[in-house]
């Protein structure tokens, strides 16, 4: 994009900061997770398994989280593997393979490998779930927040123009509260008794803000209000099992935070809600009682499932709670820092039950897609902190920031200072 200074041809090739030679053992200390957040040692260990680049420092993992080194050489392994066997290995030894997957991600979910199918993202799932919700009516409303997705808010407007509905938006209230949120969805339900079907986005890609699913969920079931939630990076950002979130139909991704190769979804749908889900254009492929009748994606790209348990293996190994509280802990290290200052407002709250890796802000009072980009491009120009600018919210644009498990202290005091340095020029 013009002006934004972020496709420089001088980045490539890109120096590395470690080549993933016998990277050590991750030897996981013992101890609460908050206190192992803070050990540097283990953490170096565990970024050991990373290949990044030395060219500038992401802050932008929210899109796709990369492969440690082991998943990467299980990709690897699994690619040739299906090259050199070929249709052979499609036809007579895939589906069993897909299905040990399956078993290990429900397992993971804390749910029945029939309520779960793969795709290729949480957008493919959502689409599904959403699209194919066959329980909407003419008259009937269907509701979604300004912070929700922008590819599932499409998805709505095109379920209702299709079955005669109408759509409800709601505005999260910034700066938002555990208690003025729920307050927001209470009265946004109750003035649109005709609401039958509810988005609800678990952690959204926006400002980091982590909604109280449950608990809104539990209003709108008293109500007779189906719930979707988009849980697209949740899992493995944050400690968590579908039950957790109290909805029939979850959407999440495998490649954001739990470092699956891009391009691994999956859909949850609870046993007994299938009949409400239609058959991806009828397809009759698979059963309709089965769940991969609501999914067809044609041939898949079969190393990308097959990599899917020795991500979990990575991820157990570091530890799941210890990750959340890692990511918790450099995303709080910036914000501490740039909380108190003038110039700058961050958008997502310090509450621990709101908040996990992903945080956005905006310089005061600059709220268009300009303004905003030119924050990113002056981030990456001068200090080569790379982070992304985001749109949607109702109050205007804003900046992403987003840690991964390769990043430092170091990087976060960096982003900080960068920030610091904007606010006093104004």
């Amino acid at each position: 994009m013009a002006g934004l200074g972020l496709a420089a041809p001088s980045l490539s090739p890109a120096p590395r900061r470690n080549e993933l030679q016998n990277p050590p053992p991750l030897n996981r200390p013992s101890g609460p997770a908050d206190q192992v957040a803070r050990d540097e040692a283990y953490w170096g260990r565990v970024a050991a398994n990373y290949r990044v680049s030395g060219a500038y420092t992401n802050l932008e993992a929210g899109y796709f989280g990369m492969m440690a080194g082991p998943v990467l050489a299980a990709y690897h392994r699994h690619i040739d593997r299906v090259n050199l066997e070929s249709s052979f290995y499609a036809r007579r030894g895939y589906d069993a393979d897909l299905e040990a997957a399956r078993a290990r991600v429900a397992a993971f979910l804390g749910v029945a490998p029939a309520e779960v199918a793969f795709t290729r993202g949480a957008t493919e799932a959502l689409q599904c779930l959403i699209g194919q919700y066959n329980r909407i009516r003419p008259g009937d409303v269907v509701m979604y927040a300004d912070l929700d997705y922008n590819a599932m808010q499409f998805a709505i407007n095109w379920l209702v123009e299709r079955r005669g509905a109408t759509v409800a938006r709601l505005v999260i209230p910034e700066p938002a509260t555990r208690a003025n949120v729920l307050a927001a969805y209470a009265e946004a339900l109750e003035a649109n008794p005709r609401v039958r079907l509810l988005l609800l986005t678990h952690l959204n890609n926006k400002t980091g803000l982590i909604l109280p699913v449950h608990e809104i969920a539990g209003m709108a079931r008293a109500r007779g209000v189906d719930v979707v939630v988009d849980a697209a990076h949740s899992f493995g950002q944050v400690e968590l099992k579908v039950g957790d979130l109290g909805a029939d139909f979850v959407g999440c991704n495998l490649h954001k935070w739990l470092g699956t190769p891009v391009g691994v979804g999956v859909m949850y749908i609870k046993e007994g809600r299938l009949g409400d889900v239609d058959r991806m254009f009828a397809d009759e492929s698979a059963p309709a009682t089965s769940i991969q009748s609501r999914i067809h994606t044609g041939t898949a790209n079969f190393a990308n499932f097959l990599t899917v348990p020795a991500a979990l293996d990575f991820h157990e190994a570091v530890g799941p709670a210890h990750k959340a509280a890692r990511l918790r802990y450099l995303r709080d290290r910036w914000v501490r820092e740039v909380r108190a200052t003038n110039g700058i407002d961050l958008l997502t709250p310090d509450d621990p039950g709101l908040v996990a890796a992903i945080t956005s802000l905006r310089v005061h009072g600059r709220t268009g897609k300009a303004e905003n980009q030119a924050v990113v491009a002056e981030l990456f120009d001068r200090h080569r902190l790379f982070t992304v600018w985001r749109t949607g919210l109702a109050r205007g644009d804003c900046v992403r920031v987003t840690p991964a498990l390769y990043n430092t202290p170091a990087d976060a005091e960096r982003l900080a200072a960068a920030l610091k340095e904007i606010a006093r020029r104004g």
